[in-house]
């Protein structure tokens, strides 16, 4: 017996050399010539050649046709194919190569010579052809293997619940390699069996007498009547895929004949597997449906990214916020580094030099009621937020993150400058993200997908939601940020612990002293209407306050920080912290003691005591403002005396203060102009107390529009300060104390002077001719009237008084304008 195996992609591919014999079958070289010539045949026409005395079944379940895949990868080729088939053969367990299959179905009593076996390896089975005996019939042969099988069921190693069935083949067979796989549901096609006359539909019982014998039938669906297609068709569905496998390889090109409903001249039917679920018919319901499918996918993708994405976040996250833990705890590393900046090395990063001392012990020493009350508030179970408020420059970061938060393990410090300098939405979410560790981020997708969102509202209506805004991607990077500060803090939570029947919100609530504490830097910087980083950091702090997860410290320099805060909690008090200028004496311990820490010979300090003998004097003038004492030490330090270190400051200052508020370009966004900045700028120089009466300025003609508003964009400008008390504005003072010198400098200068005093003056002119001519107007309506009532009397004379006085004003004005005219003038 031969066994010819094409292979899955090409059926010209064939071994002539595997051969086996049956007990009954002799070899010779003449029927080996015959075999390899029928194969040649059906490798080319697509059908196998049956001559008189021969048939042929079809034999199932041999195949696993559920792994073709595998014909697709390493094992492509019948050689491997088989090989693998032959190395897991186990006859005592299950069936497993098909050759052996093959002789077993055939029963040994048969005495038949198989001439042929052409698998089906998609199908799960093959055709085998054979040689009967003189009176044997093709229905003796079946029913004799079917008989064996019942007797001696094979069961393969790839389906052990099913056993191998046989069938004898009344069609023609097609001998394909297409990729069609096999389906349970048939499209039976009815053809003439010439091309003469028209073919004959079968009824559903037809139908069924011809496949019942195949397997259980599910249903028969029949061409509707008034349907046009040809050639005319029907649909069997079987109950399983390997019926209609065992029916469409027996039954393809069977001419079903008049008794069986063919008609006269017969029908012959052409046998397809029909896909019940085409993926044209979805790919068409995609296509037509977008304004369902496209937001599906968007959701699809949302929920993919947050089952993903968020766990690793947040583990990230945790990094980051542990990373500073752990180098600070680990005395190894801190003793290897103090030993590197000993020797003043540096090496590759690792070790670095010391700080050099600031000689803030003065002013923490100053502030330490101020540092108590803070630690303090941090061990209060109190939902509420802690604000550090004061003017830049005042130590307010130092203050909260070196000394009160110096021995806290868990802290996250959120600069809001950052964010809001950053240019574009992109850019403000990768730099609140970097801050807290939050990666990946994919920022960059932000704008491919608002162009996805673009196309998809152009072609639907409306948007898919495919691209993130800026608030919402910020929700989602302060969202896990919270997730993240909550498992730190319930990680130390251990099984001994008394409190360990308590729920994680209870236990956070009952120690207040174990949360982490969140340092929100520059809050309401370059703050605007409606602003959405705010926006979100104050309802995400409140979460977190309520929660009872994490304290919240805001540090500003906006003495107006109740307003946003108020409106995420409005019941709740604000533990408020307001930090202003050192003292004298505090200063001057500053500069010394800053000088003490950098002179390191005796000789450096007795010549720092000699220059130092104007420095009470210098104070006074500079003030208590860290930084710009900060800035004396350095310059006294390289040299100069206090005198001119200040003189610099003072000179800088006047450049900064001609930049911005006189000389520098009104913007549409500014909230101020130059003549009332320098309005302010001549009567605080001009006061004796260095300080105006909050409401006296609000009476000058250039206050009236706005003036509130006006103060309070100067103020976060740096140039002035207002004090409060009680919550209600008192006093307006210069930004910082050396202002009030660099303002008298600036009022000094007569040509600048003089020339902003005229500006003044024009524009209260300006403003006093229109007050004039509203009041002309009126009279002007007045006077129309045909008669004068009484009742106006006194309407028309405050109208004139308000005319009369407003004329005498501008003739003061413009008698002042006159005299610095003159002065410009004299100055050329």
């Amino acid at each position: 017996m031969r066994a010819v195996f094409p292979g899955p992609a090409s059926c010209r591919y064939h071994r002539p050399g595997l051969r086996w014999r049956s007990p009954a079958v002799t070899k010779s070289s003449a029927f080996a010539r015959l075999t390899t010539a029928s194969h040649v045949s059906c490798l080319e026409t697509g059908h196998i050649k049956l001559d008189p005395g021969q048939g042929l079944i079809f034999v199932n379940n041999i195949f696993p046709s559920k792994l073709q895949w595998i014909l697709q990868g390493p094992l492509q080729g019948n050689r491997s194919y088989e090989g693998a088939l032959k190395r897991i053969n186990r006859p005592h367990l299950a069936a497993s190569d098909p050759l052996h299959i093959i002789q077993r179905v055939f029963p040994q009593s048969l005495n038949l010579e198989i001439q042929e076996v052409v698998p089906r390896f998609r199908e799960g089975g093959a055709f085998v052809k054979y040689a009967r005996k003189a009176g044997v019939t093709d229905s003796d042969v079946e029913m004799a293997i079917r008989q064996n099988l019942e007797d001696h069921p094979i069961r393969p190693w790839f389906n052990p619940f099913q056993q191998v069935r046989v069938a004898q083949v009344f069609g023609r067979p097609w001998i394909e390699d297409l990729y069609r796989m096999p389906s349970q549901r048939l499209k039976v096609e009815f053809l003439p069996p010439s091309s003469d006359g028209p073919g004959n539909d079968l009824t559903i019982e037809s139908l069924y007498s011809l496949f019942r014998s195949y397997g259980k039938l599910k249903e028969i669906e029949k061409q509707p009547s008034d349907s046009k297609t040809t050639p005319r068709y029907a649909f069997v569905e079987f109950s399983r895929p390997r019926y209609a496998v065992m029916a469409k390889n027996c039954m393809h090109g069977f001419t079903c004949p008049d008794e069986q409903g063919g008609g006269k001249l017969g029908t012959k039917i052409k046998i397809n597997y029909e896909r019940k679920i085409k993926l044209s018919m979805i790919k068409d319901w995609v296509l037509n449906h977008p304004r369902i499918v496209i937001p599906l996918i968007a959701a699809l993708i949302a929920a993919i990214t947050v089952a993903i994405f968020d766990p690793i976040r947040t583990f990230f996250i945790k990094i980051k916020i542990k990373a500073t833990l752990q180098v600070e705890e680990n005395t190894a590393l801190q003793w290897i580094r103090k030993q590197i900046s000993k020797a003043n090395i540096n090496i590759i990063g690792f070790g670095h030099r010391e700080p050099e001392p600031r000689g803030l012990t003065a002013i923490w020493e100053d502030r330490q009621a101020d540092i108590s009350q803070l630690q303090s508030w941090l061990t209060e179970n109190m939902e509420t937020f802690i604000v550090i408020q004061g003017p830049r420059g005042s130590g307010k970061r130092e203050l909260v993150l070196n000394e009160a938060l110096g021995n806290y393990k868990c802290k996250v410090v959120i600069d809001c400058k950052q964010i809001q300098d950053a240019r574009g939405d992109t850019a403000k979410i990768a730099r609140a993200a970097s801050q807290v560790g939050y990666r990946p981020v994919f920022s960059w997708m932000n704008s491919i997908s608002s162009f996805i969102d673009l196309a998809a509202q152009g072609m639907i209506g409306t948007k898919a939601g495919f691209s993130e805004t800026l608030d919402t991607q910020l929700s989602n990077i302060w969202q896990n940020t919270a997730t993240a500060l909550k498992r730190i803090t319930l990680e130390n939570r251990k099984k001994t612990d008394k409190d360990i029947t308590l729920t994680d919100e209870e236990y956070l609530e009952a120690h207040p002293e174990k949360r982490p504490v969140v340092v929100i830097d520059n809050f309401l910087h370059n703050a605007a209407e409606d602003d959405v980083v705010y926006t979100k950091i104050t309802e995400w702090a409140a979460g977190l306050t309520t929660g009872n997860i994490a304290h919240v410290i805001f540090l500003t320099t906006d003495v107006s920080f109740a307003k946003p805060l108020s409106k995420v909690l409005p019941n709740s008090v604000f533990r408020t912290i307001s930090l202003g200028d050192c003292s004298p004496g505090v200063a001057k311990r500053f500069v010394l003691t800053h000088l003490a820490g950098d002179a390191k010979d005796q000789d450096k300090q007795s010549r720092q005591a000699e220059d130092l003998t104007g420095l009470d004097n210098c104070i006074e003038i500079l003030g208590g403002r860290v930084t710009d004492l900060e800035f004396m030490a350095h310059r006294i330090e390289a040299g100069e005396t206090p005198e001119a270190a200040v003189n610099r400051i003072i000179e800088q200052t006047v450049s900064e203060i001609l930049k911005v508020f006189i000389l520098g370009a009104e913007s549409t966004t500014q909230q101020w102009t130059h003549e009332q900045a320098w309005h302010l700028i001549k009567a605080l120089a001009n006061s004796k107390h260095g300080s105006l009466p909050y409401n006296l300025v609000l009476l000058s003609g250039l206050f009236k529009e706005n003036g509130e508003t006006t103060l309070r964009a100067l103020e976060q400008a740096e140039l002035i300060s207002i004090t409060c008390v009680n919550g209600c504005p008192e006093t307006v003072k210069p930004g910082k104390p050396v202002q009030r010198t660099a303002f008298k400098r600036l009022t000094e200068n007569k040509t600048l002077s003089s020339r902003l005093d005229l500006e003044i003056l024009s524009q209260l002119i300006a403003s006093e001719n229109k007050s004039i001519g509203k009041h002309e107007e009126e009279l002007r309506l007045l006077g129309g009237l045909p008669k004068q009532p009484w009742e106006l009397k006194s309407r028309i004379q405050w109208l004139l008084n308000k005319v009369y006085t407003s004329q005498n004003k501008i003739s003061q004005y413009e008698a002042e304008s006159a005299i610095l005219q003159k002065i410009l003038q004299a100055e050329r």
